[in-house]
């Protein structure tokens, strides 16, 4: 092994169970297996990676000779990686509340179909409901002694109601993932959320678009600590030049009022007891009072980087480490929804999200709310739809006047180079001065 700088190898078995519902009726339920492991190793250049399904690691000679097997392809490739010298460790995994393992699969059917049941209300054209539950059990080791291991469950659900009249269709939508923990029972009020709001949103107009003042709530803010700002901190993208947060350490990019953290070591739902590389996991301020202060790092983004620690390399089964998120979202403030309702004065509470795209090259993101209400002196009015927010990045870091004091986490999975890895992220309500508010109805 004398070509091989360092190696680590991270081997994850469990199960993922699956029951997706369509108008009441069960599509598919059932439970698939996984075990996969990913060999990494460092020769005098760059890496040599192999995937292994089913893998038991060889006993002496034979694991020597599949690491000189992964080292034989990193003698081919000719980038040139530097690792970061960085603490390694593991924090201990928060304590299961209940097993979703041990309710049987039929058990979860019913649970899920009595929230979809619950859904299908008067104006109710359709439904859809899914559980999705993943159970994983991590070895990691390295070449440098490391050796940690863990076992994680991750679940939950989503409700869809599709509501139509004279050809209108509306869309209601909640979901709830949790860690360690079963959380299909007692649920039927969320089904009945999301058919109540599909079918409000069939009588509510779309608002005339333009720069107004914009209350984002928890879930709308924390989709832009994520997406606008969290994926522009990550090191690979600062190290490709398509961030437009390079080179801005130090500098004030945001108010004062803004500090934005992503912290893996948080019990919520993108929690790890350590990140894929084996290195230790802890909070990362990426803006401090809104002056930029940390990127997101794996080793190899540190050692060229710089500016933060090792703890956010993420990884599905099997695959190669990237520079992940995990737990992403604006501080809290020292506000009150009410204040910042007041301070609004004329404008718009924007609530939810539908997706959206962000270019952290150029700094420029577009997110579609889910729903909204207009603000009128101070007073929260009627309800609209069909409503956007758009801008750059900085600048609207800039315009962030206030912060509630009422942060709450949503879950859910981010995509990345063909992966997908589980996420929170939060933030209290924000006030956004001058935002750029898209609608195409007229008053």
């Amino acid at each position: 092994m004398a070509d091989a700088r360092y190696f680590d190898i991270r081997h994850v078995t469990g199960t993922v169970t699956h029951v997706d519902m369509d108008n009441a009726r069960v599509e598919s339920a059932g439970t698939v297996f996984l075990d996969r492991a990913i060999l990494r190793v460092l020769g005098p250049r760059g890496w040599g990676i192999l995937e292994i399904d089913h893998y038991t690691r060889p006993r002496g000679k034979l694991f020597e000779e599949l690491v000189e097997k992964a080292a034989v392809l990193a003698s081919l490739t000719g980038q040139e990686v530097h690792l970061a010298d960085v603490p390694a460790g593991s924090i201990a995994v928060p304590r299961m509340k209940e097993d979703p393992a041990e309710v049987d699969l039929q058990e979860k059917q019913q649970l899920l179909a009595e929230i979809e049941r619950s859904a299908r209300i008067e104006g109710i054209k359709s439904t859809r409901a899914n559980y999705i539950e993943r159970f994983e059990e991590v070895h990691f080791e390295d070449s440098s002694g490391n050796e940690f291991s863990f076992s994680i469950s991750r679940s939950g659900f989503s409700i869809l109601a599709v509501a139509e009249r004279g050809g209108d269709m509306q869309m209601g939508y909640v979901r709830r993932h949790v860690l360690q923990d079963f959380n299909l029972r007692h649920r039927q009020e969320d089904g009945k959320e999301a058919a109540a709001r599909a079918i409000a949103l069939l009588d509510a107009r779309t608002p005339r678009g333009g720069t107004m003042n914009a209350v984002l709530d928890p879930e709308l803010a924390g989709v832009f600590a994520h997406e606008a700002v969290g994926h522009a901190s990550e090191g690979d993208l600062v190290q490709e030049g398509s961030s437009v947060l390079g080179g801005k350490i130090g500098e004030r990019i945001g108010s004062p009022v803004i500090t934005i953290v992503d912290d893996p070591s948080l019990p919520e739902f993108g929690f790890e007891p350590f990140d894929a590389e084996g290195s230790r996991v802890g909070r990362t301020e990426i803006i401090r009072h809104g002056v930029m202060n940390a990127f997101l790092h794996s080793r190899e983004t540190l050692a060229t980087v710089g500016h933060g620690h090792a703890g956010n390399a993420r990884a599905m089964p099997g695959e190669p480490p990237q520079v992940r998120m995990s737990n992403t979202y604006i501080e809290d403030g020292d506000s009150s929804l009410e204040e910042l309702i007041r301070e609004c004065g004329s404008g718009i509470l924007l609530k939810g999200t539908r997706g959206g795209q962000v270019d952290p090259g150029r700094g420029v993101f577009q997110f579609n709310a889910e729903y909204g209400y207009l603000v009128e002196d101070g007073e929260v009015g009627e309800m609209v739809r069909d409503v956007s927010l758009s801008g750059e990045i900085l600048r609207t870091l800039h315009s962030i006047s206030l912060c509630a004091k009422d942060r709450t986490m949503h879950q859910g999975y981010c995509g990345k180079g063909g992966q997908s890895v589980p996420v929170s992220d939060g933030a209290p309500h924000v006030l956004l001065l001058n935002a750029v508010v898209g609608g195409s109805g007229s008053h």
